[in-house]
């Protein structure tokens, strides 16, 4: 699954692969067992990931301070956690993402 959700730690932690440099920041779909993320910024400068978490935001109407990179910071495979979820927050993005 590309979502796991811990409802004891309010914490949802998200698999995403990330393409920079697209003609818009949108939601892609699934890339295998991960949710594909099309970011219109460079990955030079961690524009890149800066972008990603204001895209994140932005959909999910959350502030920036609960979305961090938890692993993969350097490259296209990350791991995004999400601080203070709750399950309606799984169902909005689940939605979001066609599931």
């Amino acid at each position: 699954a590309w979502h796991r959700f811990d409802p004891d730690a309010r914490r949802l932690t998200l698999t995403v692969h990330v393409q920079p440099n697209a003609s818009a920041s949108a939601i892609a779909g699934l890339h295998g067992d991960a949710l594909k993320i099309r970011i219109a910024a460079p990955a030079v400068d961690n524009k890149a990931n800066a972008a990603l978490v204001d895209f994140l935001r932005h959909l999910l109407k959350l502030p920036a301070s609960r979305i961090g990179i938890r692993h993969g910071a350097h490259g296209r495979r990350k791991i995004i956690e999400i601080a203070d979820a709750d399950a309606s927050l799984v169902a909005r993005l689940e939605d979001i993402a066609g599931q």
